[in-house]
């Protein structure tokens, strides 16, 4: 069972939330012992962070994001996300920014897929990142090292579509030893041990949609 903690920015949009959601067996909303003094230290952190707020400037969303950032698992339920605040999101490891507004379904399946550890988003997130491509370049390459290379990254995006080497060469024209190449050289770079390594720390650095 996934345990979720709800936040968002009224008491009736919390109603709401914690309402759909308490139908699903495979769910259970759990209560925010943060304002709450009984047994905080006795409750295990949740599985999943629903939150819902305006913009990702808002306090719960940052709060939100921080939390991502210490490895836990976020959905946020946000009003047209501007592409920088998105994509600071992504990178510190937000699993899913979706528009308010989304159906009990998509709602129910974006938690899972975070609980998981997949990522999300709607088809305006990726539409705002295909249009910007260079506003998610800048963020990518600032938290590493070693920059990679616009071939590399387009090897690393095909690897996350789950792409074997022999694919990707016959995608990219090259050969599959030049593909192996480029995979050794990218998770050196973003300090990767695995290929699903890789993607998840691409996915972080804002390289990667899925």
């Amino acid at each position: 069972m996934t345990r979720v903690l709800i936040k968002a920015s009224s008491r009736l949009a919390q109603a709401g939330l914690q309402s759909l959601l308490s139908s699903h067996a495979a769910l259970q909303v759990v209560e925010d012992l943060a304002e709450n003094a009984r047994g905080v230290e006795s409750q295990s952190p949740p599985d999943v962070l629903l939150v819902e707020a305006n913009t990702l400037a808002d306090p719960a969303a940052r709060e939100a994001i921080n939390w991502a950032g210490e490895g836990g698992s976020v959905v946020l339920l946000v009003r047209n996300p501007a592409l920088e605040p998105l994509a600071e999101a992504l990178r510190a490891g937000v699993k899913a920014v979706l528009p308010s507004g989304m159906d009990e379904a998509e709602i129910v399946a974006a938690i899972e897929a975070a609980a998981a550890g997949l990522v999300v988003l709607d088809a305006a997130g990726i539409e705002t990142f295909l249009n910007a491509p260079s506003a998610v370049a800048r963020g990518s390459s600032e938290n590493l090292v070693e920059p990679l290379t616009r071939r590399e990254v387009e090897v690393l995006q095909l690897v996350a579509a789950g792409l074997g080497n022999k694919e990707v060469a016959a995608r990219l024209k090259i050969s599959e030893h030049t593909v192996k190449f480029h995979v050794a050289s990218l998770m050196g770079k973003l300090g990767a041990g695995s290929r699903t390594e890789a993607v998840t720390l691409g996915i972080r650095h804002g390289l990667i949609l899925i």
